[in-house]
């Protein structure tokens, strides 16, 4: 099994007739998906997503893939190809439709109407290119044929890629429920005969590589689903994924069933069931669906409401809801219902919102005390059937930290793929198949691009970290009036502090310490302000962390009197 090594350097031209692979974001993490693929001089991209920040990303509000390897060949690109509609692989494609517009998009109806919806918001009238499964197209010298998957969005695709270096199999996000909700299933037919063909490399989701077994049916949620609408006093309030069309339409049925109106609320909610609707995926019982001002008329047992914010994400409608300070107020007797995962790195926020929803009476019914949710990916046993009926010579697992990747790798070659033909590489890691062999040749750019506010990559690590350290350490801007004929202090420095514990005599013992420090660069002839400053904050700085233990940002400041 081949890894990648941190001593990459930039990759050797492609050879003739080679297909080179760099993941540009999704491989050691779980967002920003986006693969490129390069065969005789032209490019073909698959996906462009977007990854949510953590908490040491203060001030962020999304992270990009790092574009910077194809920036100077953005006219080689033929197409861009999106699997599904999930912003952690459509996310990111506003972004790179600004470097160039003309971009075709390639994917099915659901996935280009959600994209579409998002483009407009960025004034952007993308070229569109909709296919659906069994569709076979050609863009440049990549012949791609796409291929029916079930996820937890509809109108999900894997796409084979035909080259003249050999057959590619991208699964894009799936799973394999036998009894989906709208009977589509991941198309193992379709795998099976590209096995036939001879596939020479797979790149499969390695999500749920960890999870033993097969990942449960969307079907097995109705009962608790039914019980929670059964038996709730008052209103239900749903919380799931705004683009989780399934399961909105169970809940629908359900809240149908038992005699309840259906209200949306929350922007990206009313907006895309909008268009699921509009496009035949949701289907709403007439007279079901009513807004607002008309439910608020209703008695609490005939309400459903569906909201967005089942991460804890801030602004949306239940974390708002929690807080107090959304028009819906939670009473006694409500029943909230949260239909979705736990994405990691949001586990915190989401079981504050739970704490602040049962404080105001809500019964908070989620996948920790009831079996209200199933993943959207494939599990262990569901990947080694995969790969047992696809038999494929080289592997790339895609989609997962390095533990999943890992796990992902280790099926592949249990199911007897030659441990040398499975290869687990990083962000960046160029991947070349040349005569059926694959081969880590090199690595380029694959930083974090961050999205803060109206800047798109002006926010770096350092912006980053002065910022944690702002949050955690407190600031102390040091104003010191410095005579230009001695260099010494005119008069006592000022001392601004904000985060950093002090009272009115904290500064009194740093006053002398600034004055030794200019008495020596007097002595030494150093008077430039740029250098005065850094002596200060260098005396400040040592000062703060023997007395206090503390690190704080210092601002000095130096005024020639």
């Amino acid at each position: 099994m081949s890894h990648a090594h941190p001593e990459l350097r930039t990759p050797p031209p492609l050879p003739a007739g080679g297909l080179r692979v760099v993941a540009l974001g999704g491989l050691g993490e779980i967002g920003r998906n986006m693969t490129v693929f390069e065969h005789a001089g032209r490019l073909l991209i698959v996906d462009c997503g977007v990854l949510f920040p953590e908490e040491h990303q203060p001030g962020v509000d999304v992270i990009l893939p790092d574009f910077t390897s194809i920036r100077d060949r953005l006219d080689d690109v033929e197409a861009i190809v999106l699997t599904h509609g999930h912003e952690d692989h459509i996310g990111g494609v506003p972004y790179l439709l600004r470097e160039r517009p003309d971009i075709p998009l390639v994917g099915s109806k659901l996935t280009l109407a959600f994209i579409d919806a998002k483009l407009k918001e960025h004034r952007i009238r993308p070229v569109k290119v909709e296919v659906s499964e069994g569709d076979e197209l050609a863009f440049g010298p990549f012949d791609c044929e796409f291929v029916a998957v079930n996820h937890s969005i509809p109108d999900s695709l894997a796409v084979a890629i035909r080259t003249a270096a050999g057959l590619v199999l991208h699964t894009g996000d799936f799973k394999m429920d036998q009894f989906p909700l709208d009977g589509r299933i991941t198309d193992l037919r379709a795998f099976a005969r590209l096995g036939e063909e001879g596939v020479d490399l797979f790149l499969t989701d390695s999500t749920n590589a960890e999870v033993p077994g097969f990942t449960t049916s969307e079907g097995e949620l109705v009962p608790a689903i039914e019980t929670v609408f059964r038996t709730a006093p008052r209103r239900v309030i749903v919380s799931s994924f705004a683009s989780h069309v399934h399961r909105i339409q169970q809940i629908l049925d359900v809240a149908h069933a038992h005699g309840r109106k259906v209200a949306f609320v929350g922007r990206s909610m009313v907006r895309n069931m909008g268009i699921a609707q509009e496009l035949g995926y949701l289907t709403v019982p007439p007279g079901l669906l009513v807004d607002m001002k008309a439910l608020e008329k209703l008695p609490a047992d005939r309400v459903c409401l569906v909201c967005t914010g089942s991460q804890g994400e801030p602004m949306a409608a239940l974390s708002r809801m929690a807080n107090r300070d959304h028009v819906i107020r939670i009473t006694e007797g409500d029943t909230v219902l949260l239909a979705s995962s736990l994405i990691p790195g949001n586990e915190n926020a989401v079981y504050r919102v739970i704490n602040e929803l049962t404080r105001w009476g809500a019964n908070v019914v989620h996948k920790g005390n009831a079996k209200v949710h199933v993943s959207g990916h494939a599990s262990a046993g569901e990947l080694a059937y995969c790969y047992n009926v696809v038999r494929p010579r080289n592997v790339l697992p895609v989609h997962g930290e390095w533990r999943h990747l890992k796990a992902n790798a280790d099926i592949a070659v249990r199911t007897g793929v030659h441990p040398r033909g499975v290869v687990i590489a990083e962000d960046g890691v160029v991947v070349d198949l040349v005569d059926g062999r694959v081969r880590i040749t090199g690595k380029v750019p694959a930083g974090n691009v961050y999205v803060d506010g109206m800047t798109v990559g002006g926010a770096t690590e350092a912006h980053l970290r002065d910022r944690r350290t702002l949050a955690n350490e407190g600031v102390i801007s040091v104003v010191a009036i410095v005579d230009a004929d001695t260099g010494l202090l005119a008069e006592e420095p000022d001392f601004l502090a904000r985060g950093f514990v002090h009272d009115e005599a904290t500064f009194e013992d740093v006053v002398p310490l600034i004055e030794k420090a200019l008495a020596k660069a007097a002595e030494e002839g150093v008077g430039g302000a740029v250098q005065l400053e850094q002596l200060i904050a260098r005396a400040v700085g040592t000062w703060a962390n023997k007395t206090y233990r503390r690190s704080p940002m210092i601002i000095p400041i130096v005024v020639d009197a």
